[in-house]
Protein backbone atom coordinates (compact mmCIF):
# COMPACT_ATOMS: atom_id res chain seq x y z
CA UNK A 1 0.00 0.00 0.00
CA UNK A 2 0.98 3.20 -0.92
CA UNK A 3 1.79 6.08 1.72
CA UNK A 4 1.39 10.20 0.89
CA UNK A 5 2.61 13.10 2.52
CA UNK A 6 0.44 16.09 2.37
CA UNK A 7 2.25 19.07 3.22
CA UNK A 8 3.19 22.85 2.22
CA UNK A 9 4.90 22.96 -1.02
CA UNK A 10 8.19 24.60 -0.90
CA UNK A 11 10.05 26.31 -3.92
CA UNK A 12 11.81 22.76 -4.48
CA UNK A 13 8.73 21.42 -5.12
CA UNK A 14 7.26 23.82 -7.84
CA UNK A 15 8.62 22.44 -11.03
CA UNK A 16 6.92 18.93 -10.36
CA UNK A 17 3.68 20.57 -8.67
CA UNK A 18 4.02 22.37 -12.52
CA UNK A 19 4.22 19.33 -14.53
CA UNK A 20 0.72 17.63 -12.55
CA UNK A 21 -1.30 20.84 -12.90
CA UNK A 22 -0.02 21.20 -16.77
CA UNK A 23 -0.69 17.35 -17.28
CA UNK A 24 -3.44 17.43 -15.66
CA UNK A 25 -5.41 21.03 -18.15
CA UNK A 26 -4.02 19.10 -21.60
CA UNK A 27 -4.70 15.71 -20.94
CA UNK A 28 -7.87 15.82 -18.45
CA UNK A 29 -9.58 19.20 -19.69
CA UNK A 30 -8.45 18.48 -22.87
CA UNK A 31 -7.20 22.72 -23.18
CA UNK A 32 -3.65 23.10 -22.71
CA UNK A 33 -2.38 25.91 -21.54
CA UNK A 34 -4.62 28.79 -21.85
CA UNK A 35 -2.92 31.98 -20.23
CA UNK A 36 -6.08 33.81 -18.98
CA UNK A 37 -7.17 30.59 -17.11
CA UNK A 38 -3.88 28.77 -15.90
CA UNK A 39 -1.60 31.72 -15.76
CA UNK A 40 -1.14 31.28 -11.68
CA UNK A 41 0.42 27.80 -12.99
CA UNK A 42 3.60 29.26 -14.25
CA UNK A 43 4.16 31.74 -11.43
CA UNK A 44 3.37 29.21 -8.45
CA UNK A 45 5.26 31.36 -6.08
CA UNK A 46 3.81 34.29 -6.72
CA UNK A 47 0.07 33.13 -7.08
CA UNK A 48 0.16 30.63 -3.62
CA UNK A 49 3.89 30.60 -1.75
CA UNK A 50 4.32 34.92 -1.61
CA UNK A 51 0.54 36.12 -0.81
CA UNK A 52 -0.34 36.16 2.55
CA UNK A 53 -3.76 33.83 2.82
CA UNK A 54 -2.99 31.86 0.31
CA UNK A 55 -1.44 28.10 0.20
CA UNK A 56 -0.22 25.23 -2.74
CA UNK A 57 -0.02 21.84 -1.03
CA UNK A 58 1.71 18.65 -2.72
CA UNK A 59 0.77 15.14 -1.82
CA UNK A 60 4.31 13.09 -2.07
CA UNK A 61 4.63 9.47 -2.06
CA UNK A 62 6.68 8.85 0.39
CA UNK A 63 8.56 6.12 -0.98
CA UNK A 64 9.47 7.89 -4.79
CA UNK A 65 9.09 11.58 -3.28
CA UNK A 66 7.09 11.93 -6.55
CA UNK A 67 4.32 14.72 -6.21
CA UNK A 68 1.56 12.68 -6.99
CA UNK A 69 -1.54 15.39 -6.16
CA UNK A 70 -1.52 19.14 -5.41
CA UNK A 71 -4.24 21.42 -4.46
CA UNK A 72 -4.06 25.46 -4.06
CA UNK A 73 -6.31 28.30 -1.99
CA UNK A 74 -6.22 31.69 -2.66
CA UNK A 75 -8.56 34.66 -1.43
CA UNK A 76 -9.65 35.59 -4.78
CA UNK A 77 -13.49 35.29 -5.64
CA UNK A 78 -15.33 34.54 -8.85
CA UNK A 79 -14.75 37.39 -11.51
CA UNK A 80 -17.83 38.80 -13.32
CA UNK A 81 -17.17 38.41 -15.96
CA UNK A 82 -17.16 35.62 -17.11
CA UNK A 83 -18.96 34.51 -13.99
CA UNK A 84 -22.57 35.24 -13.43
CA UNK A 85 -22.86 38.77 -11.03
CA UNK A 86 -24.60 37.20 -8.09
CA UNK A 87 -22.16 34.78 -7.91
CA UNK A 88 -19.44 36.83 -7.88
CA UNK A 89 -21.33 39.68 -5.62
CA UNK A 90 -21.74 36.14 -3.04
CA UNK A 91 -18.34 35.20 -2.57
CA UNK A 92 -16.16 38.51 -2.96
CA UNK A 93 -12.52 38.59 -3.39
CA UNK A 94 -11.16 38.70 0.51
CA UNK A 95 -13.75 36.89 2.47
CA UNK A 96 -13.40 34.25 0.08
CA UNK A 97 -10.84 31.32 -0.32
CA UNK A 98 -11.28 30.14 -3.60
CA UNK A 99 -9.73 26.15 -3.87
CA UNK A 100 -8.20 25.37 -7.08
CA UNK A 101 -5.93 23.10 -8.59
CA UNK A 102 -6.71 20.00 -6.88
CA UNK A 103 -5.48 17.90 -9.25
CA UNK A 104 -3.83 13.98 -8.86
CA UNK A 105 -1.77 12.15 -11.30
CA UNK A 106 -4.19 9.24 -12.66
CA UNK A 107 -1.62 6.46 -11.28
CA UNK A 108 -2.59 7.92 -7.66
CA UNK A 109 -6.03 8.02 -7.63
CA UNK A 110 -8.84 6.56 -5.98
CA UNK A 111 -6.35 6.85 -3.44
CA UNK A 112 -8.02 9.55 -1.37
CA UNK A 113 -5.68 11.77 -2.07
CA UNK A 114 -8.05 14.53 -3.52
CA UNK A 115 -10.13 14.12 0.16
CA UNK A 116 -7.33 14.76 2.15
CA UNK A 117 -6.05 17.82 0.36
CA UNK A 118 -9.39 19.09 0.25
CA UNK A 119 -9.80 18.71 4.17
CA UNK A 120 -6.06 20.70 4.29
CA UNK A 121 -7.21 22.99 2.55
CA UNK A 122 -10.66 23.17 4.54
CA UNK A 123 -7.98 23.75 7.56
CA UNK A 124 -5.85 25.82 6.34
CA UNK A 125 -8.76 28.70 5.60
CA UNK A 126 -10.10 28.34 9.18
CA UNK A 127 -6.96 28.45 10.62
CA UNK A 128 -5.80 31.44 8.69
CA UNK A 129 -8.98 33.62 9.26
CA UNK A 130 -10.67 36.31 7.82
CA UNK A 131 -12.80 33.58 5.13
CA UNK A 132 -16.43 33.65 5.37
CA UNK A 133 -16.24 31.01 2.78
CA UNK A 134 -14.72 28.30 0.88
CA UNK A 135 -16.47 28.59 -3.36
CA UNK A 136 -14.53 26.94 -6.14
CA UNK A 137 -15.90 25.57 -9.65
CA UNK A 138 -15.32 22.93 -12.13
CA UNK A 139 -15.74 21.80 -15.91
CA UNK A 140 -18.25 18.68 -15.27
CA UNK A 141 -16.64 17.33 -18.77
CA UNK A 142 -13.48 16.57 -16.74
CA UNK A 143 -14.35 12.54 -15.85
CA UNK A 144 -15.23 12.05 -11.91
CA UNK A 145 -14.78 16.04 -11.53
CA UNK A 146 -18.62 16.83 -10.57
CA UNK A 147 -19.24 13.75 -8.82
CA UNK A 148 -16.26 14.42 -6.40
CA UNK A 149 -17.41 17.65 -5.78
CA UNK A 150 -21.04 17.17 -5.24
CA UNK A 151 -19.77 14.86 -2.74
CA UNK A 152 -17.64 17.52 -0.99
CA UNK A 153 -19.27 20.82 -1.15
CA UNK A 154 -22.94 22.30 -2.20
CA UNK A 155 -23.74 22.93 -5.36
CA UNK A 156 -25.07 26.92 -6.21
CA UNK A 157 -25.17 27.09 -9.32
CA UNK A 158 -24.86 24.85 -12.44
CA UNK A 159 -24.62 27.06 -15.43
CA UNK A 160 -25.71 24.49 -18.36
CA UNK A 161 -29.04 24.98 -16.77
CA UNK A 162 -28.96 28.55 -17.61
CA UNK A 163 -30.21 30.29 -20.54
CA UNK A 164 -27.51 29.62 -23.18
CA UNK A 165 -25.38 27.64 -21.27
CA UNK A 166 -22.92 30.25 -19.93
CA UNK A 167 -19.63 28.44 -19.80
CA UNK A 168 -21.10 25.08 -18.72
CA UNK A 169 -19.27 25.60 -15.59
CA UNK A 170 -20.47 24.21 -11.77
CA UNK A 171 -20.05 26.17 -9.04
CA UNK A 172 -19.83 25.20 -5.90
CA UNK A 173 -19.50 26.27 -1.85
CA UNK A 174 -17.22 23.77 0.26
CA UNK A 175 -17.90 23.55 4.47
CA UNK A 176 -15.02 24.74 6.14
CA UNK A 177 -13.50 22.57 8.78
Amino acid sequence: MRTYCIRTATPGDLDTARAVMLDTVYRDFGTGYVPRWHADIIDLAGAYLTPARHTLLVAVEESTGVVAGTAALDARGPLHPPNPRWLAERYPSGETAQLRRVYVRPGHRRQGLARALVRALLDFAATEGGYRSVYLHTDPAVPGAEAFWRATGKMVCDEREESGGGQGIVHFEVPMA
